[in-house]
C-alpha cells in the first residue's frame, strides 16, 4: 500500500508539473511576441532617427519601446516565479524518489538474506515437506512461488524509481539553466531600458528646441480627439432620446389600442416614460436586449479594432512629454498605414463624422457603443448592420508626427469604460 501511495502522489506531481509547464509556454509565446514587436520598433526609431524632420514620433516609438520593455520584464518575472514553482517541486519529487528508492532497496536488500540463507533446493524441500498437511505443503509452495515474483517486482519497482529520479534530476538542471538564462535576460533588458529612459529625456531636451512646433502637433491632436470625444458624447445622447421617443410612442399607441378595444389595464408589460433608466431604454426592443446580452456575454474576447497594433495610451490619466495631464477615454492604438479598421461585434452604425479631416464612425451594440476615431476612409453607411470584424475602413496617418493610429472608445449608454476589460489581451 505505501509503494501505490508513493505512485499516486508521483503522478499528481507530474500532473501540477504539466500544468506548469503550460503555463510557461503561454508565458514564452508571449515573450518572443514582445521581442518581435521590439525588434519591429527599432527599426521604425532608426528609420525615424536618420530623418531630420521634427516630430513627436521618435519620442513616441521610445516611449512605446519602454512600454514594451517594462512588460517584457514582467513576463520573464512570471515566467522565473512559474520555474521556482517547478524547481520546488521538483525538489521534492527527488527526495520523495530518493526515500522511496533508499526504502525499495532496504526492503529488497532483506528479501535478498531470507533468499541467501534458504537458497539450498534442501531447505525449500524441507519447508514444503515439513507441513501438517496436503492443504498446507501447497500453500507453503505457491508461497516460495510468490517470493520469488515479488522479488522480480521490487527489482523492476527499484529499476522505474531510478529511472523516474534520474529523469527528475535532469529536469531539475533543465530548469535551473533556464531560471538562469531568464536571470541573464532579465538584466539585459533592465540594461536596456535603462539606456532607452536617457534616451528619452535626451529626445525630451532635443525636441523642446522645437517647443512651438511640437505643443501646436500636440494641440491639434488633443483638440481633435476632444471634439471627437464631444461628438461621441452628442450622437449617443441622441440615439437614446430618440430610443426613449420611440419606446414611449409605441407605448402610447399601445395604450389607445387596448382602450379602444376596451382592454385598458389589461398589459402588464413595463412601459418606458420618463423615469426609465438608460439601460431600459436602450433594450425596450427584444432585438436590443438580446445584441446587450451578447455584447456583454463576449467581455474580455472582443478581437481589437485592428489585426495588429500596439497601445500607446491606455484607458484612464497620463501625463505626455510636456507634463500636461489628460484623461483618456479609450484606447489609442498604433498601427501601420493605412491598416484595416474593424467592428468588436455584431451592431448597427449610427454615425459617420467627419472630424478635422478625418472619419469618426460610430456602432451600436443594444445598450453599449463602440467608436472607431481617425479613420483616412469609411467602406460602411449610417444605418448599416455590421459583423464582428468587418471592416470599417482604414487608419489616417498624421501628416506631421507620421503616426497611424486609431482612437477606440466603448460606453455603455453615455458612461465611458475601460476597453482592457473587454478587448482579448494583446
Amino acid at each position: 500500500m505505501k509503494f501505490f501511495r508513493a505512485v499516486l502522489f508521483i503522478i499528481s506531481v507530474f500532473f501540477v508539473s504539466g500544468v506548469f509547464a503550460q503555463s510557461s509556454s503561454e508565458l514564452k509565446k508571449r515573450r518572443d511576441k514582445l521581442t518581435n514587436e521590439l525588434e519591429q520598433l527599432n527599426k521604425e526609431y532608426n528609420e525615424v532617427a536618420s530623418s531630420k524632420k521634427v516630430s513627436l514620433k521618435q519620442l513616441n516609438i521610445l516611449k512605446a519601446k519602454i512600454n514594451l520593455r517594462e512588460e517584457k520584464i514582467r513576463n520573464i518575472n512570471s515566467e522565473v516565479r512559474n520555474l521556482n514553482n517547478q524547481i520546488s517541486q521538483s525538489n521534492n519529487t527527488v527526495r520523495s524518489l530518493q526515500a522511496q528508492l533508499d526504502q525499495l532497496k532496504k526492503d529488497y536488500a532483506g528479501m535478498v538474506l531470507f533468499a541467501y540463507r534458504n537458497k539450498s533446493g534442501y531447505n525449500k524441500l524441507m519447508f514444503i515437506f515439513a507441513a501438517k498437511d496436503f492443504n498446507q505443503a501447497y500453500r507453503r509452495l505457491k508461497y516460495l512461488q510468490q517470493f520469488g515474483a515479488y522479488r522480480e517486482r521490487q527489482a523492476g519497482y527499484i529499476q522505474n524509481t531510478q529511472k523516474e529520479l534520474k529523469e527528475k534530476i535532469q529536469e531539475l538542471d533543465k530548469d535551473k539553466k533556464q531560471k538562469s538564462d531568464l536571470l541573464a535576460d532579465q538584466e539585459k533588458e533592465k540594461a536596456t531600458l535603462g539606456k532607452e529612459k536617457n534616451n528619452q529625456l535626451k529626445e525630451i531636451t532635443n525636441l523642446s528646441k522645437h517647443q512651438g512646433t511640437l505643443r501646436k502637433q500636440q494641440r491639434d491632436l488633443r483638440n481633435k480627439i476632444d471634439k471627437a470625444n464631444k461628438q461621441i458624447q452628442a450622437v449617443v445622447r441622441r440615439e437614446i432620446e430618440q430610443a426613449r421617443r420611440e419606446a414611449e410612442e409605441k407605448a402610447r399607441l399601445a395604450a389607445a389600442k387596448a382602450k379602444a378595444e376596451n382592454r385598458a389595464g389589461e398589459s402588464k408589460a413595463k412601459t418606458i416614460d420618463k423615469s426609465s433608466t438608460t439601460s431600459e431604454v436602450l433594450n425596450a426592443t427584444p432585438e436590443a436586449a438580446k445584441l446587450s446580452n451578447d455584447f456583454l456575454g463576449n467581455r474580455g474576447r472582443l478581437p481589437w479594432p485592428v489585426a495588429n497594433g500596439q497601445l500607446v495610451h491606455g484607458f484612464g490619466t497620463y501625463k505626455d512629454a510636456e507634463g500636461i495631464t489628460i484623461d483618456n477615454l479609450g484606447y489609442e492604438i498604433r498601427t501601420g498605414d493605412g491598416a484595416a479598421v474593424r467592428a468588436v461585434f455584431d451592431g448597427e452604425v449610427i454615425n459617420i463624422t467627419d472630424v478635422s479631416g478625418t472619419y469618426l464612425v460610430i456602432i451600436r451594440h443594444g445598450e453599449y457603443f463602440t467608436s472607431y476615431q481617425n479613420l483616412r476612409t469609411v467602406v460602411v453607411s449610417k444605418g448599416q448592420k455590421v459583423n464582428t470584424k468587418q471592416t470599417l475602413g482604414t487608419v489616417a496617418t498624421d501628416p506631421s508626427s507620421g503616426e497611424a493610429e486609431v482612437i477606440f472608445g466603448l460606453t455603455k449608454g453615455v458612461t465611458s469604460v475601460d476597453p482592457k476589460l473587454w478587448l482579448t489581451p494583446n
